[in-house]
């Protein structure tokens, strides 16, 4: 299923986008008012990149029990990458719906790769969505509704988007529970939670954000939103393809 060729090419996609990562944080001039090091034009680019890697990996798993899986990931990246287009263009509310769409679709896709590889535990993935639903709805509650801008439209709308990561988080820990190749796709899942809480503390709690230090604060969404990404996507799928090929 997996040749060495794909191996090398997605070994090589990762480097790359380390490396560019790297060379933007040390050759890049910084932004104001953000103090960003990484040039959108990179940014922008690396999401394309990874939905690129995502469509690459679910043609590479087309005729595996795990297609539709990778079908739903692959939807659910190419969406982030719209969602990072909007949030370019500075219109959150867009940006919000296509992350949000997104997730649905990673929810969607580790709820089938739960059935598909017969781990639906029903106490276990409860427990985890419901505990990162509590997680979510409390950290819109710190940062968001009792920010300056939280009784805000925008500030409402926070909370369903809110609640809808920390699904995603709570379905990749209920998986990672009981299968411990899944911690990378969990981690993933908790890390990308962890970008948007910086995203929020930047919307609705600028003091907060102003808090973190000005050498990493412009970048630090997305060198904890590429990462993420990398893990959902391919942290799943590659640990359900290791499955498959352990001898029953």
């Amino acid at each position: 299923m997996l040749t060495k060729t794909t191996k090398w090419l997605v070994g090589g996609a990762a480097a790359a986008m380390v490396s560019a990562m790297a060379a933007g944080r040390l050759l890049g001039t910084p932004t104001t008012p953000d103090l960003r090091y990484l040039p959108r034009w990179l940014t922008l680019g690396q999401s394309a990149l990874l939905s690129a890697a995502a469509w690459g990996l679910q043609r590479v798993f087309r005729n595996t029990p795990v297609a539709d899986v990778a079908t739903h990931l692959a939807v659910g990246m190419t969406l982030g990458t719209v969602g990072d287009v909007f949030m370019a263009q500075q219109n959150v509310p867009l940006g919000m719906a296509a992350f949000g769409a997104g997730h649905i679709a990673y929810v969607r896709g580790l709820l089938r790769l739960s059935n598909q590889q017969r781990l639906p535990r029903p106490l276990a993935m409860g427990v985890a969505w419901g505990a990162w639903s509590v997680i979510g709805a409390a950290g819109w509650l710190g940062l968001v509704r009792l920010g300056p801008q939280g009784s805000s439209t925008l500030g409402w709308l926070a909370l369903p988007y809110s609640l809808l990561l920390a699904s995603t988080a709570g379905v990749a820990t209920g998986l990672s529970v009981q299968e411990p190749r899944y911690w990378p796709l969990a981690a993933g899942a908790v890390i990308f939670l962890t970008s948007d809480v910086l995203i929020a503390m930047r919307l609705f709690n600028p003091s907060l954000f102003a808090a973190i230090p000005k050498s990493i604060r412009g970048d630090l969404v997305w060198l904890t939103y590429a990462p993420a990404q990398m893990l959902l996507v391919g942290g799943s799928l590659l640990a359900a393809w290791v499955q498959q090929r352990q001898p029953v």
